[in-house]
């Protein structure tokens, strides 16, 4: 009985991560139950062992999908807060994350998605960009949280901006030119010496 209870987890987390990444790539609306689970060889009626529907499986990935990214960004920012914000502003913009946003931000990912959705959806993407906001506030100059706070939304709806604009673009040299135009633009406005002040 233990056994099958550890495999139904498995099972479950299987489906999450395979979400996750789905939800990302394709939009709420990109990918079928079949999509879904055709590729880990289940069943589609398996699925509602695991899931009520479509929605609340969604719903779950969204915040899998934030937790994850922090904890890559916040991996990648293990130094002070001045070279931390340096290094995970290089990260963001990075051609590596343009190229997979199914293991990307889910705010340059989901945004344009997310407001055509469920206000169940809309109310998790608002949880989970506070959770993003009070992660990275730390890492942000001001000489008052809300000013820290400010910046961290500007700094994060500006870099998905970017991002999403970068991915729309089929030029290469185009999406390079967005990404090094965004980098050097917040890494000036926030990494700076002017622009490093920090609460004690």
């Amino acid at each position: 009985m233990r056994k099958s209870r550890e495999d139904t987890q498995k099972t479950r987390d299987r489906i999450m991560t395979a979400t996750s990444t789905l939800l990302r790539e394709r939009g709420f609306d990109g990918f079928s139950i079949s999509d879904l689970m055709g590729p880990l060889k289940l069943t589609n009626g398996g699925f509602y062992r695991h899931f009520d529907s479509k929605e609340a499986l969604c719903i779950e990935a969204l915040s899998h999908g934030f937790t994850e990214v922090r904890a890559h960004l916040m991996a990648k920012t293990r130094t002070g807060p001045h070279s931390a914000l340096r290094q995970l502003i290089h990260e963001y913009l990075s051609l590596n994350h343009l190229a997979n946003p199914g293991l990307g931000c889910p705010i340059a990912a989901l945004s344009a998605d997310t407001g055509r959705a469920s206000d169940t959806v809309q109310q998790t993407f608002d949880q989970e960009l506070g959770q993003h906001i009070a992660t990275f506030l730390p890492l942000m100059p001001g000489l008052s949280e809300a000013e820290q706070r400010r910046n961290v939304l500007v700094l994060f709806s500006g870099m998905a901006g970017a991002l999403s604009t970068a991915r729309a673009v089929s030029d290469p040299a185009l999406k390079s030119e967005i990404l090094d135009a965004a980098r050097t633009h917040y890494i000036q406005s926030f990494c700076t010496e002017d622009s490093s002040t920090h609460r004690p």
